[in-house]
């Protein structure tokens, strides 16, 4: 057995934080003897860390990084088709395939996730409507299992095992490779347009007539905001810029570095007055504008300019809760705002997007409708407020992300996922010892 350590791990999020028995494998070889030599607390796969609850936690048993297993194995520049370990970032994807004119089909809203944990959370973008997730471009995973070794996994063959692990969040077992479709991009710009919107409902009837004629959108809003003006904020637009739009070099050399939260904030520093004024000042900031030429790292992922933003939080940490709701439930999404204005917990993101149909992922998050992130900062009270939201969010016929989830229990779980019993009986075939859970899979009653 390799070695390991005990360490105090947390998600993105910090909270919760747990102590946890850590491998690092350089090889498959050495992965496959921590998933035979697991201690009897189990294991689960890690990548960035980038799951914000406990998903990648495991109190009391083992976790085994995948950050060592990070090889890019092969590309065609003909079909765009790409296999990689499962460690390998999509930032690393990007910085390598971007030059030569090809992109990912779908990222989340951070370049620093490993394919592994992408496939993991089935992980969506600001192009769902028009792309769906990221498990819709993934032609075949190597998938290591505790009770029946590696299996070669695909829509035709192993179907079940497929399904299963595209939004699994780790417990069909160790993906070792993938291979994955990428698409052509003229450059490396986006066009972007801007609107500011009124409130709630002028937001979702901009989405609704804009959304079939771009292939992103996202609408920042303001969480804060009461009463007539519930719901306001500012909606983006965005397509992939052609080369003839470009003045200069199409693919420009990316700068790197960001620059970062250098200690804990404060617990008071984001507050009502504090984010109050970044929330005013963000909206008086983005009128309404056409044709604005963006580079795509920023469109994508500009919180990653700061890097350790979420120390901003404070040691205490925060929660991001996300949920979507179907088309017909949109009152529940007021209802969630109108809760987390009263409470008086300032929300420093709060991000509204569309969903299109839902994928093929057994556990997979999106669904038709309407998905809403907030940031909560960790005190006292939260967890009721939460619990709350979880059940406006299960009576609309919605559910949270797992991958964001901190504080969901097992029987609004299952309210949530009605596919979770298939998931569990495609899990018990490729586990049948247990060997692979999470914290988050014992709080929801999948291990």
């Amino acid at each position: 057995m390799i070695p390991s350590r005990t360490e105090r791990l947390s998600g993105w999020g910090r909270h919760p934080v747990r102590e946890c028995r850590v491998y690092r494998p350089e090889k498959v070889s050495e992965l496959a003897q921590v998933l035979a030599g697991a201690p009897a607390g189990g294991v689960v796969p890690r990548g960035l860390g980038r799951a914000y609850g406990d998903a990648a936690l495991n109190e009391g048993g083992a976790v085994v990084s995948h950050l060592r297993l990070n090889r890019l194995l092969s590309f065609d520049d003909e079909t765009g088709v790409l296999e990689c370990e499962a460690g390998v970032a999509l930032g690393e994807i990007v910085d390598a395939l971007l030059p030569r004119g090809w992109f990912l089909p779908v990222v989340p809203g951070t370049r620093h996730v490993t394919v592994g944990g992408a496939i993991a959370a089935d992980v969506h973008g600001k192009n769902h409507h028009a792309d769906g997730t990221f498990g819709r471009f993934v032609d075949e995973i190597r998938l290591l299992t505790p009770g029946r070794g590696m299996r070669v996994c695909s829509r035709r063959v192993e179907g079940d095992a497929f399904r299963a692990t595209l939004g699994g969040m780790g417990l069909t077992g160790a993906i070792v490779s993938a291979r994955i479709r990428l698409m052509r991009v003229e450059s490396a710009w986006m066009s972007v347009d801007q609107a500011p919107t009124r409130d709630l409902d002028d937001a979702l009837a901009r989405f609704a007539g804009a959304d079939a004629g771009h292939r992103y959108s996202v609408a920042w809003i303001d969480a804060l905001a009461r009463g007539r003006n519930l719901g306001r904020g500012v909606l983006l637009l965005g397509d992939h810029a052609p080369a003839s739009s470009i003045r200069g070099e199409p693919f420009p050399r990316r700068k790197s570095g960001a620059h970062a939260v250098p200690f804990d904030a404060p617990a008071l520093l984001l507050n009502r007055l504090t984010v109050g004024a970044f929330n005013r000042a963000y909206r008086a900031s983005h009128r309404g504008k056409t044709g604005m030429m963006q580079p795509l790292e920023p469109f994508f992922w500009p919180l990653d300019a700061v890097g350790g933003w979420n120390r901003l939080y404070g040691r205490r940490g925060f929660i991001q809760y996300q949920f979507v709701v179907p088309p017909g439930a949109e009152r529940a999404l007021a209802a969630v705002l109108e809760r987390a204005a009263a409470s008086g917990r300032a929300s420093f993101l709060a991000v509204l997007k569309r969903f299109g149909p839902a994928g093929e992922g057994l556990l997979s998050f999106p669904m038709e409708g309407w998905t809403l992130s907030l940031d909560f900062p960790v005190a006292s009270g939260l967890q009721e407020m939460i619990t709350a939201m979880d059940g406006v969010v299960a009576d609309a016929g919605g559910r949270v992300y797992l991958a964001k989830d901190a504080m969901l229990n097992a029987e609004t779980f299952t309210r949530m996922y009605p596919a979770a019993d298939g998931f569990r009986a495609v899990k018990r075939t490729l586990d049948p010892g247990g060997v692979l859970t999470s914290s988050l899979a014992r709080r929801v009653g999948l291990a």
